[in-house]
């Protein structure tokens, strides 16, 4: 992340679709024509593929310096910096200073400790290296310069060559990251040193707005004393010039004279809250950061704006205003903590720092805008960025060489990065550099919490992987290396079939591989069965029979002929004991309840390991959200609900902050399971948290909201969540057969009935015992509006705050798919708005909007259709025609289709 490579561009020019412009006050798009002659094809991002250097041996890893020859020194935070030897392919230490790391108060995190590294740019020759590190016994955070020799850091050579104060036994924000110019200045980022949390046992508090409580004792909470300070280094990107004996002098162009006695020169930006990453670009010089930003998640009256990361470009020295302006320059308002009461917003033009706690300049630089802006929910301006959790970093700019390892397509490209939502991007700059586009970058390369990003000698991009959990030695934690396949491509595993992973001896596997090879060629696959045993096959087929009882992991690595490879993902099977069968029979109709209808059923479990216990059937039901859910494989799904919230929760965000069992950021989910067990509304509440967002429960590190995450599947997770405690009391289990009486009235937000039926058999020796569960399904008998979605000759919209379908032409059909016709007498619909005078007729047909109609009526009237009793899933079409109206424009709004039962 502080070098780049330099390019030969090649002949063709490229001319993006369209393009942005920044200004102070708004983001204009523009549009621009495509030239066919002069079109440069997206290389395919499957030719980007991942080498894994060293994995598993980090403990918080923070920044990292690729050295000429391609051995990488790391930093950690907690003070080791460790050698990867190129040559041996093997991690040592190669040194350790004794940093302050960790707080005295168990409920506060310290993010000092060992920040920042680099090389210098003549590192072959006088072997220097720099470290921004937090001393342990001054408080104080330090840029020195280390020789490195043998592989080992002397510590007898350091030199201090700047330090300044930095609050301790506080949360949060140091910056550290460090980066060298082509004109060989150094840049150091610094953090503001402030607590973003609210101040306990105070009537008015921060609430993840601006940090501005001036009140005496508070300091903490006033960024104003760091980042909006002029005559204090935290808060800022320090540029200066290194000289050989240690010292530094100021260059030229810095944001401050150099004899100002109320501003530090030093500073070349200011208006920092944790500008964690930074990169210079080797041509223009121009700087680009991550900005970490505050937690709010909406705007507000009485504050201001919600937060923004940023990702930052100084073209040359400025103010980026924090904490008086966040994004594009939005103003935050002046807030009086004593009474609650706010000000006007503060001015970017002409910003004035005004807190008793600044001993710089009150009139500010005008503040600049940021160059890419976005919150935890969707962006407007930046939809590619997506939503969730935040942690803007900012890596280097591609610039492209004769033999150089990347496509020339990628020449001049800014590559940012987000360390929790796990995204590369690659942004397009005009030749004055400023943004046009932005597009995915390494999207089928899968990172662990990038926190690093560096061009190494060789040109290519070198990436240090955190690992998906904070404070912690994180198994995924690693360096790795970007590659480009500019010939042949390893195969890709789209996924591994067993056609039953479970039988008594002899168990017979049979298994199936769906691969495929981007250059069309020829692949081999060899299976590997476990304990041992390898299989080659030339087909993507293979059967087993296994006569030794026992687990087996099972996997296949796919090769070309050239001997490129992809695994697949290993699924464990069991010789000696079977799945048990656990079946759920339904007597009545299998897609939907009706209020105050029994719903017969009957659960039926059979086991070829062993004797069926009663006792291990567990049965539950409970309504639950989402008609997708009953509306795709309706009856028995053999799935686990549980694992289902597991496999959505690996799949957001929420392993970066909180381990199963283990700690980190956030707290362990069997600690959420274990407090919460006794609160029968556990899942709704954890659910409002992970979608809200929350802060102060389990300690002051706030939980970024979700906003874009489906309630539906929030609630899986939080389900899933609840099962980790081991203590919780069991609710018994319904009987093997019975009635369940749905109520008159459900909530239309739990409109699926959920009947769950779990066995698990005894186990074999030397074998676990083995878990089946089956689910059914069945939606609510009224069907709203917002979850029809097939149809033709209708329109979405929302109306009066719900989403409603419209008829908008004179005909039209609707369609609901997999639906049992058992007992079902006819259909009723609910317009909202259907007009005296305005009818219409409505005929159902089956399985097409041209098929055999069963029932026919208008739209003032019930449609009785003939009883079907086939066992079938059929697709019901309800085909709406001559539409009579006297107001064209008031067109029919249909609320809820209802199943009417016989």
């Amino acid at each position: 992340m502080k070098t780049t490579f330099t390019v030969l561009l090649s002949a063709s020019a490229f001319i993006l679709i369209s393009a942005t412009t920044l200004t102070k006050k708004n983001y204009e798009k523009h549009t621009f024509d495509f030239s066919k002659k002069n079109r440069i094809d997206t290389p395919d991002q499957d030719r980007f593929v991942k080498a894994t250097l060293a994995q598993g041996e980090f403990f918080e890893p923070t920044e990292m310096a690729v050295l000429p020859n391609l051995d990488i020194l790391v930093a950690q935070r907690r003070g080791e910096v460790l050698i990867y030897k190129n040559s041996t392919k093997k991690i040592k230490e190669a040194g350790k200073l004794d940093v302050y790391f960790k707080t005295s108060n168990p409920d506060v995190n310290a993010e000092e400790g060992l920040l920042g590294m680099a090389a210098d740019p003549k590192f072959a020759v006088n072997k220097y290296i720099y470290l921004f590190y937090s001393p342990f016994d001054k408080s104080v955070n330090r840029l020195s310069r280390f020789k490195l020799v043998n592989d080992q850091v002397v510590k007898e050579s350091e030199k201090i060559i700047l330090e300044f104060y930095s609050q301790r036994e506080i949360c949060c924000h140091t910056g550290g990251s460090i980066a060298f110019g082509s004109d060989n200045l150094l840049y150091v980022s610094t953090g503001d040193n402030s607590t973003p949390f609210d101040a306990p046992k105070q009537e008015f508090v921060n609430k993840g707005y601006a940090p501005l409580d001036n009140r005496k004792g508070f300091e903490q909470y006033d960024a104003r004393r760091s980042a909006g300070n002029t005559n204090d280094l935290r808060g800022k990107i320090l540029r200066i010039k290194v000289n050989e004996d240690g010292t530094y002098s100021i260059p030229d162009g810095n944001l401050f004279p150099k004899n100002d006695p109320k501003a530090r020169p030093e500073i070349y930006v200011m208006g920092d809250r944790n500008p964690y990453r930074i990169s210079v670009d080797q041509k223009t010089n121009y700087v680009y950061w991550g900005e970490v930003g505050p937690d709010a998640s909406n705007d507000d009256a009485l504050r201001g704006p919600r937060g923004y990361d940023e990702v930052n470009q100084a073209k040359k020295a400025g103010n980026f205003g924090w904490p008086l302006f966040i994004g594009n320059n939005y103003p935050y308002k002046a807030y009086d903590f004593t009474n609650g009461a706010n000000g006007s917003a503060f001015d970017p033009q002409a910003p004035i720092n005004n807190s008793p706690n600044n001993t710089g300049l009150q009139q500010l630089p005008p503040a600049q805008p940021a160059f890419i802006w976005y919150p935890y929910g969707e962006s407007a301006e930046f939809p590619q960025v997506g939503a969730g959790g935040r942690t803007a970093m900012a890596g280097p700019v591609l610039y492209h060489k004769t033999n150089s390892p990347y496509p020339a397509y990628y020449n001049g490209k800014l590559i940012i990065y987000e360390w929790v939502r796990g995204w590369v991007k690659a942004v397009t700059m005009n030749d004055k550099g400023d943004y046009q586009s932005m597009e995915p970058f390494l999207f089928k390369v899968s990172l662990a919490a990038p926190i690093d990003m560096e061009l190494g000698p060789d040109g290519k991009l070198y990436i240090l992987e955190y690992g998906k959990g904070w404070f912690s030695k994180n198994p995924d934690a690693a360096i790795s290396r970007i590659d480009y396949l500019s010939g042949n491509r390893p195969p890709s595993v789209e996924k591994l079939d067993i056609v039953k992973t479970s039988g008594l001896l002899p168990y017979k596997l049979t298994a199936k591989v769906t691969a495929k090879d981007p250059d069309g060629d020829a692949l081999t696959y060899v299976w590997n069965l476990g304990k041992g045993i390898t299989k080659t096959t030339t087909t993507p087929n293979l059967q087993y029979t296994f006569t030794k009882a026992g687990e087996y992991p099972v996997s296949v690595t796919v090769m070309d002929k050239s001997k490129a490879s992809a695994k697949s993902a290993v699924i464990p099977v069991f010789a000696g004991n079977e799945h048990p069968n656990v079946t759920i029979d339904l007597a009545g109709n299998k897609t939907f309840y009706f209020p105050n209808k029994p719903v017969d059923y009957k659960v039926l479990v059979s086991d070829r390991s062993s004797k069926v216990n009663n006792s291990r059937i567990y049965i539950s039901n409970t309504y639950t959200e989402g008609s997708d859910m009953a509306g795709a494989q309706l009856g028995h799904q053999q799935a686990a609900q549980t694992m289902i919230g597991k496999a959505l929760m690996l799949k957001a965000d929420c392993s970066t902050c909180h381990k199963e069992s283990a700690v980190s950021i956030g707290p362990a989910f069997d600690k959420v399971a274990a407090k919460y067990k006794n609160d029968p509304k556990a899942v709704d509440y954890l659910a409002s948290k992970v979608i809200g967002g929350s802060q102060g429960v389990w300690g002051e590190v706030p939980m970024p909201a979700h906003t874009a995450m489906k309630e539906a599947d929030v609630k899986k997770i939080t389900e899933w969540i609840m099962t980790l405690d081991n203590k919780e009391a069991v609710k018994a289990s319904l009987p093997t057969s019975g009635k369940i009486v749905p109520p008159a009235n459900t909530d239309k937000k739990k409109s699926v009935l959920t009947l769950k039926a779990t066995y698990t058999n005894a186990g074999a020796k030397g074998l676990k015992p083995l878990t089946t569960t089956n689910l059914v399904n069945l939606k609510s008998s009224v069907i709203d509006a917002a979850d029809i979605k097939d149809f033709a000759g209708f329109e979405r919209k929302d109306v009066f705050g719900g989403e409603k379908i419209v008829l908008s032409q004179q005909s039209g059909w609707i369609a609901i798919k997999n639906v049992d016709l058992t007992g079902i007498a006819g259909f009723g619909f609910s317009f909202l708005n259907l007009a005296p005078g305005s009818d219409g007729e409505i005929e159902i047909r089956l399985d097409d909007s041209k098929g055999i109609m069963i029932g026919k009526s208008t739209f003032r009237k019930s449609v009785p259709i003939s009883m079907i009793s086939d066992g079938k899933f059929h697709s019901i079409y309800f085909v709406f025609k001559e539409l009579k109206t006297d107001d064209q424009k008031n067109r029919p709004i249909i609320q809820s289709i209802t199943v009417e039962p016989k």
